[in-house]
This record gives C-alpha cells, structure tokens and sequence, in this order.
C-alpha cells in the first residue's frame, strides 16, 4: 500500500490576484483549511473571459463595485453562501446579467430584476458579453416560486417563476413577507381581467409600478401549495401563502411579458438563479397529526425452552416480529402482546411475489422487536428457535456496524464511535420524526416499503426525502466553486454547512464561467466530485483486490493527506447522502461490505473472501488445525501489517501480542481476526464516512433495501452493450466448445435480452462479478481477484449437482445448470439473481 509520488502543476499569475506568486498544486490530495466558515456574498462578477487567475482558497476576498442603492454588487469568493430564508437580514432574489452590446466600465444600464426594473453599474472588470450577478431585496409582494409548467396551446408565452401572493379576505388584513398590510379597498379593483381566470381582477397601481391582479384561491388549496392562474394569455403558478386558504384572495404581480416589441432602449431581463426547484410530487404537503393508534392483540405459547427475558421469534399478521418472554411467565403458558394495525394489514394492490421462497433456517433476517417496535435481526437455529449461541461460529456468527452518536465541539456536525456488535444486540429505529415531535414516516410505512419492488421502494424513498428536503422560502445555499481548486474548494463548502443547509436545495456555479444551474450543474458537480476522491492517485481509496471495478478504503490514507485524510472521509460521506438525498449518481462503486456497512447489515467470515481471498483460505485452514498444530504455528492476537516497507504489529485486542492461541481460544482469534479485517484497518474513515452520510440520510430510511439495491440506486443502472457482453463471454464444463451454440446458452441470452429489465441485468452483473460496474473498455477487460483478464464465463453442470445457477465472483463465473426448458431457466435464474443479497441458501 504504497503512496503515489506527488505531482505538481504551476498555477498562472493574474492580473487581479493579490498573490502574484505562482502556488505549486500537488497531485495528493490538497491540506483542508483549519476556518471552515462558509460565507454569504451578494454578488459574483463571472469574468469568462478574464486571464486572471483562481485564487488560493486561503485567500478568497470579496471586492466592493459602485453601484445604485438598489443593486449592491461584489465579487464573492469560493464556498457555500446561504441565500433567503430571512436569516441574518432580509430576503433577498440573486439574478444573473448578460452585459449589453457596447456597455463599458462605469456605464450604467437598465435591467429587469423579476418584475422591478433596477439600474446597474458596470464595474471595472467586466466588459461586453460577459455575466454579472446581481442581488436585490425580495420584492414586497411576494417571491418567485417553481417554474410554471407548459402553457396551454392558446397561451403564447411562458415564463420560469410565479409570484407568492398575499391572502386577502375573510375580514382579515393582508400580509406579505415584507411586514403587513390593509387590505385593498373596494375602489381599488377593477372590472374582470380578460383572457384570465374568472374572478382575476386588476389593481389600481402607480403608472411607474407594474401592474398588479386580485386572483381568487380555489376551494382546498392551502398554505404552501401551488395553483396555476391565467392572466391576460400568459399562465403562471402562484403560491398559496402559509396565512391563506380556498375562497381568500391574494395580490400578485405577474412577471412581465417578452413578446413585447425589441429596439436597443428595451432593458435587458435578469435570469433569477434564486429560483425554486422543480416541484416535485407532494408526499406530505403537511404533517400529518398522529391518529390514535390502533393495535391488534395477538396470543401466542411461550416456546419450549424459553426461560423469563428470553427472545423468541414468531409470525404475527404476516410479520416476523420478537417477543421477549415475560418474567412470570414459563414454556407452555399463554402470553398477549399487541402490534400496530397498520403493521399487520397487507397494503392495497400489493403484488404477491410470483414465486415462494424457503430459506436455509440458519440465515440471519431483519425483525421488529415488540418490546419497543425497533428493527433487529434474528437467526433461527435448525429447529425453527432463536439461536441464542454467541461464541463466534464462522457459519453462522455475523456482526453489524454499531454507531454510537454524542455531540462534538462544532454545532454543525456530530460525533459518534463506530464498533462490530453481534448482529442480534443491534437496532435501528423504526421511525422518523420532525422537529416537532410529529412522526414523518412510521414502522408501517416502512414495512409496507420493504415489501415493494425496487423501482417502487426507490420512488418511495425519494419521496420521502422530498418531504425531508428544507422548503424553498426557509433557505437555500449557493454554492461556488472554481475549476481549478474543484476538490478543495467544494469540500471547505460542504464542510461549512449545518445539518439542516445538508437538507436545502443547493444551486451550483462554477466561477468564471457562464451557466444557470437548471440541475445539469449538480449533476456534472457530484460526478467531478466523486470520481476525483475515489482516483487511487489520490491515496484515500484503492481498487479491491478482487475486483478492478470496486473500490475500498485505503487503511493508509494518513499518508496522501495527514492533517485532513479524516476531513475528506467525512466531506466524501455527506455528498454521497446528499446525492442519495437529491437523486444524483456517484461516480464511484464500492466493495460489498462497505454497503453493509452502511445499511448496517451482518458481516459474516465469508464475507473476508470477497476483500482477501488467500487471507480467507488461510484462516479456513487455522480453523481444520488440531491442538498440536496450532501449538506449532506459534500464534498470538496481533496482526501484521506492512507499509512503505515498514512492518508494523498491530493487537486484535488489548494486550493481544501476549495472548497465545490455541483450541479453546481459536473462536474469539478467528473473530478477531474477522473484525479487524471488516474494520478494524479502516475504522477511523470508516466513521467519519458512515457520520457524514447520516448527516443528510435518516438510518430507517435505509431498511427498505439491500445492499445491491443500494449499490444500484446511488451509482445508477449500468449502461450494458449486450453484443459486447455476449462477445466476450467463454464457454466452460459441459458447454466446452459448443461456442454459445447450445440450447441452454442460447435460452440464457434470450432471457436475459428479452426477459430481464435494466435491474435485473445489473443484479445479474452483481451476482457473477461481484459490482454492477461494467469496465469503460468493454467486457474484453474483466478483470478477476488475481489481477488478470476474466472474461464472463458460463460453466455447464448437470442439473442433479444443483437446482439453482450458482456464481464464483472470483472467477466472474456462472454454474448454469443444463434445464429441460426455458421456462425452467427462466424462473431459477431470476429466483438466483434476486435473493443473492440476502447470503441464505435456497431450498
């Protein structure tokens, strides 16, 4: 695990740079800042054109430009700025600005900034063609909202933003964000507006003003939803204020038309980059008030050798839950216990899986725990009972990451200690509850999500963030960045951010250059972003040494970074709970147990094979040694470890390196053992990671899926050339040198082509190599654990040595059984792919 060599780039001297010296920029990763402090800004002058340049972030300023007192400007550096959501002063709207033909420095010009026109003075490093950002006080009557969708074929013109209006009626006074108002009085309306929606009044205004329109609020709409309006041809979606409701009015300026006449004097329109978001299906427009809950009781016979405090499982209303047995009750006697009624009501229009599973007895599965309605997991032994044994087994035993939370020093961030707990002492909450202590999604909401299929569970859970996700008129975050310092830049901006910013919307500009985030910004930022942390070069990550396409921490990354490897860990973990959050994709796969990880799935001995292979076949090995041999093999509880050519012994435990192992005390090495490999190495990113993560992402949110379903919704469906998948696919056992040609292989391609969905082919990707990543040369380039090309192979076997097509991830190899029919491929293979994630064996 060596450190790659820094490589250097000269920065240029510019004009504009209070630092004339030119910075030497290393390859490795850059030192974080220790003043992590985001700032707000309320202009940005984007110089396109400019030979400046970029700053050290060390050194960013902001640099006063005269302008009217309308329209303050300055030329803002890199970093995350809060904008609206009236904290620290009143709200304001920031606009972009294409400067004028033949507009010169100290030139002022007019503009329209939303429906206000604003005088602007050009300032002294901007010239023609080039952009300017401007920022102007909200406008008194309300704020631009979400754009509004397509007009109707009679409407000739649409525009990007509606006003919020103010309620009147009712009797009551009207308000706006700015203070409070009167009423208008009967002689301030006019006739019926027309080409507008009945009931559209215009305003008696001042001839400088523009004009103003009385529209009706239709019967159910309430505060903070959306309706659409016409007035005069032109549509526009207006937002209900939180104070208003069906049958009031409000007050509302429309933006102005563009279709008007065009001459050299028409001031120029300003493009809001303030804009809301667009609107996306309402999940909960408002909490809802916790009904009474209603239970159901249920009677069950304490099992057969339960004893008081003992955990049994059962099936109750269709849910495997765990009942802890009484103090006074004994094996025979009749207990009660209640579950919620939602929970044990089957949701309409629940599909019913085409095929029944029975799974292997010995498999661990998530539960609910009645005592207090948290999600855990249980493994039933051979007969049917909770296995209670809790020495280390390598078949059986399994481990969950445990997170232990606690405030730290900085408000904006927690602390937490990350440990390997048995996976039957673990829990997770099984609901989600907002400031005010109401539940946003409960137990049952949850259970009825895990019974979806994935594209369902995947809307469901997008949704549910949608609800999460801090309203527009709260706040949002600016966030500017340059492309040269991209890395360092975005993470001293997302590590400035408070738990809540993590959860607003978030608008990108790349400095310097000339572009309206209308989303394809965030895009191309989350995947800079991530590609360039996961870059080997850069030394926090490495490729798995079983699989070229996946990722693992690099235990070393002290190293390409020692003062702020931990730092970028903890930025990496909120971008990817933020692209989970905001429906974007990460331009990097990881190893399969790092999903576990973070879904707080068991870990089992197996899972070493996937990380080691010749570490797990020589611990297998350990465990066939008898009394005498491991006596021989002169063990104790250290591992060793080799870095740049230095060996370091580190302790499995403390005081390991003087504990001897032998017969008796081999179950407590092997896990051990397990728990550092899983662990252990990489335990300090590994928490600052799983915190940044949970600083966006709510743990319960995650317990609908498993770890492919993860792996697929945060990287994204593969993009598979099918010619190119079965071109380079070899043909092995009983199909040796039939070349595809045989009826099976024939019926496989055939399944996979037309029966198989985009999902299922990546879970078939997963299922034989281990990541749903697809090589960017092709599948000629599949790599296996030992470095060298494994082209995907089909390997022929009778079908009395298995039922079920079996994968050997190593090799990326599948055992496909020789099946009498298509149909019969069919539905073993989709069986195979499908519960993969769940490590039991089928029946």
């Amino acid at each position: 695990m060596g450190n790659t060599a820094p490589k250097a780039r000269r920065g240029r001297n510019g004009s504009n740079n209070s630092q004339s010296d030119a910075v030497a920029i290393p390859r490795r990763i850059p030192r974080a800042s220790r003043n992590r402090s985001g700032g707000s800004a309320n202009s940005t002058s984007n110089n396109s054109a400019s030979n400046s340049s970029p700053q050290r972030p060390s050194h960013a300023s902001a640099e006063p430009i005269t302008a009217t007192p309308a329209t303050q400007a300055t030329v803002t550096g890199p970093g995350a700025h809060a904008v609206g959501g009236g904290e620290g002063g009143a709200a304001t709207t920031v606009f972009r600005v294409n400067m004028p033909p033949g507009v010169q420095p100290g030139d002022e010009f007019q503009v329209y900034a939303g429906s206000r026109l604003v005088r602007v003075r050009c300032p002294a490093d901007v010239r023609a063609n080039q952009s300017l950002q401007i920022t102007v006080p909200a406008e008194p009557n309300g704020t631009p909202v979400r754009p509004a969708p397509p007009p109707p074929p009679s409407t000739t013109t649409q525009h990007n933003g509606g006003p919020v209006g103010n309620p009147i009626g009712g009797g009551r006074p009207s308000r706006n964000r700015g203070g409070r108002g009167p009423a208008p009085s009967p002689q301030q309306q006019h006739q019926q507006t027309p080409n507008s929606t009945p009931g559209v009044r215009s305003v008696a205004s001042s001839p400088s003003s523009a004009p103003a329109f009385m529209v009706p609020i239709p019967a159910g709409i309430e505060g903070g939803q959306q309706f659409p309006v016409i007035i005069n041809s032109q549509q526009l979606m207006v937002t209900c204020p939180p104070n208003a409701r069906g049958g009031m009015s409000v007050r509302i300026v429309p933006p102005p038309q563009e279709n008007g006449p065009s001459n050299s004097q028409t001031p120029e329109h300003a493009t809001p980059l303030t804009r809301a978001p667009e609107p996306r299906p309402p999940v909960r427009q408002q909490r809802r008030q916790a009904p009474a809950m209603r239970v159901q009781m249920f009677e069950v016979v304490v099992p057969p050798g339960a004893r008081s405090g003992q955990s049994f499982a059962l099936m109750a209303g269709g849910q495997r839950v765990l009942v802890t047995c009484p103090n006074n009750a004994v094996a025979g006697q009749r207990v009660r216990f209640q579950l919620p009624l939602a929970l044990t009501q089957k949701p309409k229009g629940q599909r019913v899986p085409d095929v029944k599973l029975s799974y292997d007895k010995d498999g661990w599965t998530r539960t609910i725990r009645v005592t207090d309605m948290k999600f855990t997991w249980v493994r039933m032994d051979d007969k049917g009972d909770v296995d209670q044994n809790k020495r280390f087994d390598p078949k059986t035993a399994a481990y969950v990451r445990k997170i232990d939370f606690y405030e730290s020093s900085d408000p904006r961030m927690r602390a937490g200690k990350v440990s390997l707990a048995p996976a039957a002492e673990t829990y997770v909450d099984s609901r989600i509850r907002g400031t005010d202590g109401q539940d946003i999604v409960t137990y049952a909401d949850i259970a009825n999500a895990q019974r979806m299929t994935f594209d369902d569970k995947a809307q469901w859970f997008q949704d549910t963030c949608a609800s999460l996700c801090v309203e527009w008129n709260e706040g949002h975050m600016r966030m500017n960045v340059r492309r040269e310092f991209l890395l360092n830049d975005s993470m001293e901006a997302v590590m400035s951010l408070s738990r809540k910013d993590l959860r607003k919307v978030w608008r990108f500009e790349f400095i310097g250059e000339a572009g309206i985030d209308a989303g394809g910004l965030a895009r191309e930022w989350f995947q800079i972003v991530t590609e360039e942390v996961f870059d080997p070069d850069n030394g926090l990550w490495e490729s798995s040494a079983t699989n070229q396409m996946s990722m693992q921490i690099n235990p070393c990354s002290e190293i390409a970074c020692p003062d702020a490897h931990l730092v970028y860990f903890r930025f990496l973990g909120r971008v990817m709970g933020k692209a989970l959050f905001d429906r974007q994709l990460v331009a990097g796969h990881m190893v399969r147990h790092l999903y576990k990880h973070i879904l707080g799935w068991p870990v089992m001995f197996d899972d070493l094979k996937l990380i080691d292979e010749e570490y797990y076949n020589n611990m297998k090995k350990i465990l066939e040694y008898s009394a005498e041999e491991l006596e021989m093999m002169c063990l104790d509880f250290t591992s060793t470890e080799q870095t740049m050519g230095v060996v370091e012994e580190v302790e499995l435990v403390e005081g390991g390196s003087d504990i001897e192992v032998t017969i008796d005390n081999l179950p407590e090495y092997m896990e051990a053992c397990l728990k550092y490999r899983m662990l252990g190495r990489i335990k300090n990113q590994l928490t600052e990671l799983l915190l940044g993560f949970f600083d966006v992402i709510p743990e319960p949110l995650l317990t609908v899926f498993d770890f492919q379903e993860l792996e697929l919704l945060m990287c994204g469906l593969p993009n598979i050339d099918m010619d190119d998948w079965k071109a380079n696919t070899l043909y092995t056992g009983d199909y040796d040198r039939t070349d595809g040609k045989h009826r099976v292989c024939r019926w496989f391609w055939e399944v996979v082509e037309e029966e198989f969905d985009d999902e299922l082919k990546a879970r078939l990707l997963q299922f034989v190599t281990g990541t749903s990543g697809v090589p960017s040369r092709g599948f000629s380039v599949l790599q296996g654990n030992d470095g060298n090309i494994r082209k995907f192979t089909i390997h022929g076997v009778q079908l009395e040595q298995c039922l079920y097509p079996r994968a050997h991830t190593c090799f990326n190899r599948i055992d496909l059984p020789i099946y009498k029919t298509k149909q019969d491929l069919l539905e073993k293979l989709k069986l195979a792919v499908q519960m993969e994630a769940t490590g039991f064996d089928i029946e």
